[in-house]
């Protein structure tokens, strides 16, 4: 990973610096010459067995010189700075040997006539070979002295140090923060006692070996042999790639020009100076493996992971030995069922692009990527360096990232103050968009060697992961691709589930249970007075998912449609490809079609992510007049996966005017969104529009009853899924302080003479405020028969619900007003078969929505008598009936209306239980008389 191994892994080169005098003449372009670095074997050979550890590694440089006025070469400038970027995936171990504390290393002493430091023999690494001049003129231009390794000081990686002429010459060795993070060495602010012309380092690939033991400190070029005295380790190893030639870079500024940095760079090559990278590849060994914990052992439960990777490695620092490949590309795959967690979104802040570069070394927590987005912790041990590295793992900005501008991603970010080391690497976690298995990706990982990397997301009600839904053995896999070339490595790890949710007993397998939850009523339930109605659907962690569900509203509770507009489908369409933060800006459907409000909890355990929504009335879907649409932008925390729409069907009983909300002709409740399994635990309805949700009339008990849907055994088809009914009592209050008293007025028109077929009208006028009809009971008086010969024709049962009544089956119109409805209802009246003696009198009344007024006719005290029972506990305005007259009259006139008053008998009763009874005059049309000639005309109608 872009791990703190890359720095931590360092020993490599450094830039060497001296000093020079300045330039006798004016300066030229100054720069670097004979820039090289090369790997060698003990027999000067080129080194390119990648993975080893050479015998040396062997740097190199010169500053550009000018001849001047005496006809010498001197440098053009000074040399200040040098920067050197070793090639990728070189690395050294921070401590193969003892190192010199830097009080020793300045601390010289006397020995046989010569300065020598008082650092051990020991702590030497290397050696080096300044030119105080030019080389062809005699050997007192080259100094030779040992290179040793020192205490590194804080926020550095590794130090070397050398002794030219009585200056003491440092050099630093850190990481370089940005790609390759290869190792960076740097001498800074180099003297300018003595005349610098160039330099040759060597570092050893093995500082303990007994081949450098007539090198080493005092004994250099002395003759003797100064045995380190300590265990044999690698020092330097190459590369674990065969990737071709790689690139050594310098920086470097001067005195006379500081800042004005000249660059430059050289690739490896061969003994020839072809370029060439290194070979052998496959004598790399690659066996890495991973271990797989979730923090919990419950089935479908929040859950963090516990993720180690390990290496076992000899060669890395066997100096005879091969190094392990590199991990390049890491892909693991966690099981099937445990997914996303909803729940870690609630809250949640994210870590964008911006927050990570300003991330350093010594950063303070929250000076880059925001503690919020902080989710777990990275540790990482090499055998490289002797403290572990620590770090973090923050959510990473959706659609905004490193990672392939993923919806999820994570930045693993590692830090070491002491060494300096600042390391990042983009992780893309994708889920499976039917299933929700998560797969996380980590490509171009740098060669960085370690032997344990642990990556711990965290545990608590808002893990960012949920457990398998079922007891026993479930495995993670990895798919390993080494750095080498070779084929990808395969390796898993299992782990168990032992308890269902909240540590119960283990789901027995096959259909999970299904308990949900249902409360339903409204705020104020004082009768026929408008109330906000609420309704709440609710599922335990192991439960099935929720699919679908069905509510049938009490009977009377009603809404007042009237000024209520409906949202369009053209809208709703817009609102579906929409993202969430879109809809959220500018609703799709008018605000005149809002009707209320959804609140949606998703996720597992004790705290859920809520996202709030929008109720909408629209038109007719699925074969239903009227529909709801949920429109909720799927907005929680940082995430946003679009714009969730779901219409829900709403059917009128025509006989009983109740409400239902039909799942079986709804859109299902979602149960994935963009690879998310959602586990809607909780779904709140509020219908609050003002003056919309209406309560019955009647104090009688009822219920709102639910039908909510399981989604089964298999969430992902709907052949399975089973309802389960749910009821809420519901019961209005204070309907004695309704009044009742209505009004019925009846005409007849025409036909007043006796056997005469008058046309009959019927108003009903209830009192605004008072309690709904429920029953009517009509007797005409005696002077009005049922004449059965105009019976012409009836309209079966089977004919009405098809609605292919014949006309002949008419016998009159209906219209019904009613203030929750901006258009009346009307529709014809049939008569229509019954299972009594006579047939059955319907008002088929349409419009917004359809009702049947039926009255059952039969004949009482010698006179006519319709009886209407259960009529729906719906406001009225008015109700107009016409029935035909004349030769289409069923009325027949047992005597001349004119000669005498005659007055029907009408019982009525309340919603709330209160009756009243009506003596209406049968106002017939008798006219002004003006002689025989007019009175009594028989026929005419309506």
């Amino acid at each position: 990973m872009k791990s703190g191994l890359k720095g931590l892994l360092l020993a490599g080169l450094l830039a060497l610096a001296l000093s020079a005098s300045l330039p006798t003449v004016a300066p030229a372009a100054f720069n670097l010459k004979n820039f090289d670095l090369t790997f060698t074997e003990a027999d000067g050979s080129m080194a390119t067995q990648a993975g080893s550890h050479p015998y040396a590694l062997n740097l190199s440089f010169e500053p550009t010189t000018v001849e001047n006025p005496e006809g010498k070469q001197i440098p053009e400038e000074a040399i200040k700075d040098v920067i050197i970027g070793n090639p990728a995936g070189f690395i050294g171990s921070e401590s193969p040997v003892p190192r010199c504390a830097t009080l020793d290393f300045l601390t010289l002493r006397k020995e046989q006539g010569a300065s020598v430091t008082e650092c051990a023999d020991a702590s030497v690494v290397g050696k080096i070979a300044v030119l105080l001049g030019p080389e062809a003129e005699g050997d007192g231009n080259v100094i030779f002295a040992p290179a040793y390794l020192l205490a590194p000081a804080p926020g550095q990686a590794a130090k070397f140090g050398f002794w030219v002429e009585g200056v003491p010459v440092t050099a630093d060795v850190g990481l370089n923060e940005s790609s390759p993070f290869n190792l960076i060495g740097a001498s800074r602010n180099i003297s300018q006692f003595v005349d610098f012309y160039g330099a040759r380092l060597t570092l050893w690939g093995n500082p303990a070996s007994p081949l450098h033991d007539e090198e080493r400190g005092a004994c250099y070029k002395g003759g003797k042999s100064c045995p380190a005295g300590v265990p044999e380790n690698a020092f330097l190893t190459l590369p674990r790639a065969c990737t071709g030639p790689l690139s050594t870079t310098y920086e470097a500024d001067s005195w006379l020009h500081p800042g004005a940095w000249v660059k430059g760079s050289v690739q490896t090559h061969d003994a020839s100076g072809n370029p060439r990278g290194f070979d052998g590849c496959g004598k790399l060994p690659f066996n890495p493996s991973i271990t797989a914990q979730p923090t919990s052992k419950a089935a479908e439960s929040p859950t963090g992971l516990d993720f180690s990777l390990d290496v076992e490695d000899e060669g890395l620092t066997n100096p005879t030995g091969i190094a392990a490949s590199d991990i390049r590309k890491a892909v693991v795959t966690l099981p099937e069922g445990m997914t996303a967690n909803p729940s870690l979104a609630e809250g949640l802040e994210v870590c964008s692009e911006a927050d990570l570069a300003r991330e350093r070394a010594k950063s303070a927590p929250g000076a880059g990527c925001p503690d919020v987005s902080k989710i777990g912790t990275v540790e990482v041990q090499s055998p490289l360096i002797e403290e572990s590295l620590e770090g973090s793992v923050y959510v990473a900005e959706p659609y905004k990232n490193l990672a392939h501008d993923s919806l999820i991603a994570l930045y693993l970010v590692i830090r070491n103050p002491t060494l300096g080391i600042l390391v990042t690497q983009a992780l893309e976690v994708k889920p499976d968009p039917v299933t929700g298995q998560l797969m996380t990706i980590a490509e171009d990982i740098p060669q960085t060697p370690f032997s344990h990397f642990r990556l711990r997301l965290r545990e608590g009600a808002r893990s960012p992961l949920i457990s398998p839904p079922t007891c026993g053995t479930h495995e993670a896999k990895a798919v390993l691709t080494p750095w080498s070339g070779g084929p990808p490595l395969t390796t898993t790890s299992a782990f168990e589930v032992i308890t269902g949710p909240s540590e119960g007993p283990c789901p027995k397998g096959g259909m999970p249970p299904f308990e949900p939850g249902f409360g339903a009523g409204a705020l104020n339930n004082n009768a026929g007075s408008h109330s906000p109605f609420y309704m709440r659907l609710t599922r335990r962690d192991g439960d099935q998912d929720l699919t679908r569900f069905s509510a049938k509203l009490p009977p009377g509770m009603v809404a007042t449609l009237a000024g209520v507009s409906q949202c369009p489908g053209s809208a709703i369409a817009s609102a579906k490809a929409k993202t969430g933060k879109a809809e959220q800006a500018s609703p799709s459907c008018p605000a005149s079609s809002a009707i209320g409000r959804v609140l949606a909890g998703a996720g597992v355990g004790s705290q859920l992510t809520y996202v709030p929504g929008s109720l909408y009335l629209s038109g007719p879907f699925n074969g239903a007049p009227l529909s709801v649409v949920a429109v909720v932008p799927a907005v929680a925390g940082p995430f946003d996966v679009g714009t969730v729409v779901t219409q829900v069907a709403l059917k009128i009983n025509p006989r009983t005017a109740e409400v239902k909300a039909d799942g079986s002709a709804s859109d299902p409740i979602p149960h994935i969104l963009a690879g998310i399994p959602l586990k809607v635990r909780d779904i709140r309805v509020y219908v609050d529009r003002e003056n919309f949700t209406l309560n019955p009339t009647s104090c009688d008990p009822f219920q709102t009853v639910a039908e909510l849907w399981g989604g089964g055994s298999n969430v992902f088809s709907s052949a399975d899924d089973s309802p389960t009914t749910r009821e809420e009592r519901f019961q209005a209050a204070n309907c004695a302080n309704l009044g009742f008293k209505p009004k019925l007025d009846l005409k007849l028109k025409g036909g007043t003479k006796r056997g005469g077929h008058p046309a009959l009208i019927g108003t009903y006028t209830p009192r605004k405020g008072d309690a709904n009809l429920k029953n009517l009971v009509l007797r005409l008086p005696r002077s009005a028969f049922l004449d059965q010969a105009h019976i012409r024709t009836i309209c079966t049962r089977v004919q009405f619900a098809a609605k292919s009544c014949p006309a002949g089956a008419i016998y009159g119109q209906a219209t019904a007003y009613t203030p929750i409805l901006e258009q009346p209802l009307s529709g014809p009246v049939y008569l229509r078969s019954s299972d009594h003696n006579l047939p059955d009198f319907v008002a088929d009344l349409h419009g917004l929505v359809d009702v049947e007024a039926v009255a059952r006719i039969d004949s009482a005290q010698g006179g006519i008598r319709a009886t209407f029972e259960d009529v729906p506990d719906a406001p009225l305005t008015r109700v107009v009936v016409r029935m035909q007259g004349a030769k289409k009259g069923l009325i027949v006139n047992s005597r001349n209306l004119c000669g005498a008053k005659s007055k029907a008998d009408v019982k009525l009763s309340g919603q709330n239980g209160k009756q009243a009874s009506l003596r209406p005059l049968m106002e017939a049309d008798c006219g002004k008389r003006k002689g025989k000639r007019g009175r009594g005309r028989a026929g005419g109608g309506a």
